[in-house]
């Protein structure tokens, strides 16, 4: 199925929805443990929007709770960028699961936030968790998290919320799913 592109308005849209604000979003009332609070935020915030692929519903495109969280598809291969949008006001082309993006700085993916030991985040510790969120670092030290991956966003969350995150990802079932690395963007000619 070819990418779909879509004008930048809308991306930046949903872009915005799934960001939230810079504000923490409320806190829960009554008490909570660190598992139902990440679960909460993870979905207030739109984790799901990108890290979880879609599925076509009756309405549309719909979160395939059966892959939560597992990134983008390892059998959905994408070796290069789309071809270029055809005017300006088309900067971003998307998969048909919103788990691969394309725009000025290559294709990214949707990371895979299961606890697999191998394949998801299930190496990751507490505190490289909240630095890759802090620095828009991956694993808190190597490569940009890249759009649209709105962690400058994140990073305004206390480590609070940001370790109730992290304990609902350590909470979910480990999913094997290799995400290929970013493809950079073509050479400028």
């Amino acid at each position: 199925m070819p990418a779909r592109v879509f004008p930048f308005l809308i991306v930046s849209v949903c872009l915005l929805n799934a960001g939230c604000s810079r504000a923490t979003v409320a806190a829960q009332a009554g008490t909570t443990t660190a598992v139902e609070r990440g679960r909460y935020l993870v979905d207030a915030v739109g984790c799901h929007d990108c890290h979880t692929p879609k599925k076509m519903g009756p309405n549309g495109p719909e979160p395939d709770m059966s892959r939560v969280l597992a990134g983008h598809p390892q059998d959905m291969k994408i070796t290069a960028p789309p071809n270029p949008p055809p005017a300006e006001p088309w900067v971003i082309a998307t998969n048909p699961t919103l788990t691969a993006w394309s725009g000025p700085w290559g294709v990214s993916f949707a990371a895979n936030l299961t606890p697999d030991q191998k394949t998801g985040m299930g190496m990751w510790t507490e505190e490289m968790f909240i630095k890759a969120i802090r620095t828009g670092k991956h694993m808190g030290m190597s490569r940009p998290i890249l759009p649209p991956m709105p962690w400058q966003d994140y990073a305004a969350m206390p480590d609070d919320d940001l370790k109730a995150v992290f304990a609902y990802l350590r909470s979910i079932p480990p999913l094997v799913n290799v995400v290929p690395l970013p493809i950079p963007p073509p050479a400028s000619k």
